[in-house]
């Protein structure tokens, strides 16, 4: 970035002791040391901000991503409806032949919900606590 060979900084030292003097130097060196720590930190602060902005616009390119293949797959592979599974699914009635009764575009019945059994814990089922206490 800056490219100070050691004999320039040689010579900024020598100017530096002739124009601040030997008393002042030490006192002008701690404050050109404070700016540059301040300087350090802000450019800090700026280069962890940007890489936090970079971070998130890759996160969100990957989401987006996963979201476009997520609904590729879901294309290719329809999922069954919620709630119907192919072994809790009951079997379907036989087909019914007769022309009148049923016409020929109808879309299949939906299947028959069997409520699911409420489940309940029992009073003395509860496992002995982490700290060596009974349950209450």
């Amino acid at each position: 970035m800056f490219d100070i060979a050691p004999t320039e900084l040689m010579v900024v030292a020598l100017v530096a002791l002739v124009v601040i003097g030997p008393k002042d130097l030490p006192k002008a060196m701690r404050f050109v040391g404070h700016w540059v720590g301040k300087a350090r930190g802000v450019a800090r602060q700026f280069r962890s901000g940007f890489d936090t902005m970079v971070r998130e616009a890759e996160l969100a390119e990957m989401e987006k991503k996963w979201a476009e293949e997520n609904a590729r797959i879901m294309r290719e592979h329809p999922s069954e409806p919620v709630g119907v599974h192919p072994v809790d699914a009951p079997s379907p009635p036989p087909p019914v032949h007769d022309p009148e009764s049923a016409p020929q575009d109808a879309p299949p019945a939906a299947p028959v919900m069997v409520e699911q059994p409420e489940l309940r814990e029992a009073s003395g089922d509860h496992p002995p606590a982490a700290d060596g206490k009974a349950a209450s």
